[in-house]
């Protein structure tokens, strides 16, 4: 039997103000906890932002008393499901599924324009990295630079609309609502593919275009990126059991969902 646990929606919080809350536990036995990702929080210490002082991985492990181990990643400004595990036979069991596909992971984003209907992704991606130090080894070693990895993403457009306000060069807008389903883990994977289909996704200052993530935050409030991890399913490597866990967007993202009259569209958690 699949077991679904959700998430109610949730106010957005600034990292600092987060972590003076508890986090959503989504789901928690003695191997996992999931649990529903703010946006704008990392998920561990890196040098990507040496100033932060607020981690997801830290506060978890505050909130629950019990050391974790990091079986996959979010960027900082994506939201939604992330799961830790707590024994290093769990991390190994998971990610095993997640490498072989048997995991689902779905995301929801809103990009610019209309996307198709649905498709596949297939478009390799060459490794990159945040860090300066990392990126330079690349570009000095340009001649022997591994090639281009295989990435695959299939997606859904589950709803879209079109504004009436000039933000580019025509005088409507159009944009969609996606469902994304990640076959491969490459880096920042989802808003490079969607700027290689030419329909970038809002909010992202490094893949997207600016015209449109200023109208949306300025003119729609929305001052985030658009893509939220809704839904991991899975099963339970030691119990057998079919989990299948979900957290709907908040804040900014869910009232923009109501502003479009989307919130219908989202996908309904599996039987």
């Amino acid at each position: 039997m699949t077991r679904i646990l959700t998430a109610p929606p949730l106010i957005p919080l600034t990292a600092k103000a987060a972590a003076s809350i508890p986090l959503t536990i989504l789901f928690e036995d003695s191997k996992y906890v999931a649990v529903d990702k703010p946006a704008g929080l990392l998920v561990h210490k890196s040098d990507i932002d040496k100033h932060e002082t607020q981690f997801l991985l830290q506060q978890l492990r505050d909130q629950i008393g019990c050391y974790l181990y990091p079986i996959h990643r979010l960027d900082k400004p994506t939201s939604g499901v992330i799961i830790f595990g707590k024994t290093p036979e769990a991390v190994a069991a998971l990610k095993k599924q997640m490498e072989s596909n048997t995991a689902v992971k779905e995301y929801l984003l809103v990009c610019r324009g209309y996307c198709p209907e649905q498709g596949v992704i297939n478009h390799a991606l060459k490794p990159i990295s945040d860090f300066k130090r990392k990126r330079d080894k690349l570009a000095s070693q340009s001649a022997t630079q591994k090639p281009p990895q295989e990435a695959v993403t299939e997606f859904k457009r589950l709803a879209k609309i079109e504004v009436a306000a000039q933000i580019d060069r025509y005088p409507q807008s159009r944009f969609s609502l996606v469902s994304a389903q990640l076959r491969t883990g490459r880096k920042h994977q989802i808003r490079r593919h969607f700027k290689h289909l030419s329909h970038p996704i809002i909010g992202c200052p490094k893949y997207g275009k600016s015209t449109y993530n200023h109208y949306f935050a300025q003119q729609l409030l929305v001052p985030r990126l658009l893509l939220h991890a809704y839904r991991l399913s899975f099963c339970h490597p030691m119990s057998g059991a079919n989990l299948d866990i979900v957290a709907q967007p908040s804040g900014s993202f869910a009232a923009l969902l109501r502003r479009f009259c989307w919130d219908s569209a989202l996908t309904v958690p599996r039987d």
